[in-house]
């Protein structure tokens, strides 16, 4: 099922292109993170989806409905935390959300505390919230997302300002809440924290959507490999699979060999290749950090 699919969607703000020409869709299940250098559109292109801002051009498709009253009751579904949550700062934690319980109509009010300790809040007592730790702050704005029983979650950069105990907590929230059905958008400039958490990605630079990938692509993508080289392929396979007893191998042209195995004693390779009588003409490692990936996608900071 998909939950959300935008076609074409483009935003300005004057001469500046926030969000250009961008097709994205998030299937149910997914917890989809979207990667980009600070301005490089993310937030635009979540506010276009809240609602908070409204396009230029291009269409948004929520839970299958397209029109204003179909997208209008499917935010219904949706909770979201696009940039700083509107939290009193003199209230605690189960006043600000009884407030927004009162306000949205919300008839259950077993629903504030049940919220509290989802995000692991119930026991804060009295502590209001200008008084809360960031990591506090961001798991309350994370509640007033979860108010409304969503089925699907906008979060925009939730790790931003934390300490690692922080980021380990909202990481853990993220895959809890997707373990309970619930599909998440979650954004954020740091590849590697994403990566473990994500099933799939899209890379956005400077309003552009650059690229789509999958967890499992992205790991094939990255992995470390012994890249070879010889004068005869066919030779090369024999040896490898009889004499090294390799299989995690992939051939990639006429003459050249990935190896996912012996990455830590390559010269047991071509030690056997050469009894064998095959030439090698070059052997190195590859493999890219996913820094490195990232950064490879986007043409470096300076572009």
């Amino acid at each position: 099922m998909t939950v959300l699919k935008t076609q074409n969607l483009t935003k300005h703000y004057g001469k500046t292109i926030a969000v250009d020409d961008i097709n994205l869709t998030v299937e149910k299940g997914d917890i989809f993170g979207l990667i980009g250098q600070n301005g490089a559109g993310k937030t635009t292109l979540m506010r276009l989806v809240t609602s908070l801002t409204h396009p230029d051009s291009g269409s948004i498709e929520l839970f299958g409905k397209t029109d204003p009253a179909g997208l209008d009751s499917s935010r219904t579904r949706m909770g979201s935390v696009v940039e700083l949550p509107a939290l009193y700062p003199n209230l605690t934690a189960v006043e600000n959300l009884e407030y927004y319980r009162i306000l949205r109509g919300i008839p259950d009010k077993a629903i504030v505390p049940k919220t509290l300790e989802t995000v692991r809040l119930a026991d804060i007592g009295k502590k209001k919230f200008k008084n809360f730790s960031m990591g506090m702050k961001q798991r309350l704005g994370l509640a007033l997302a979860l108010l409304s029983s969503p089925d699907f979650i906008i979060l925009d950069e939730p790790t931003n300002g934390l300490d690692p105990t922080g980021i380990v907590e909202m990481r853990d929230l993220i895959k809890h809440l997707n373990e309970q059905e619930i599909t998440l958008l979650v954004s954020s400039h740091i590849l590697s924290e994403l990566a473990q958490i994500a099933t799939k990605y899209a890379i956005i630079h400077h309003g552009k959507l650059l690229k789509y990938i999958t967890q499992k692509e992205l790991y094939e993508q990255c992995k470390r490999a012994l890249v070879l080289k010889t004068d005869d392929v066919a030779k090369t396979i024999v040896i490898l699979e009889t004499e090294l007893k390799i299989s995690n191998y992939k051939q990639v042209s006429a003459n050249e060999l990935r190896v996912y195995e012996y990455l830590d004693d390559p010269s047991e390779v071509t030690f056997k290749l050469s009894q064998g009588g095959v030439r090698i003409s070059s052997l190195y490692e590859m493999g890219d950090s996913l820094e490195e990936y990232y950064s490879k996608i986007i043409g470096g900071e300076s572009k």
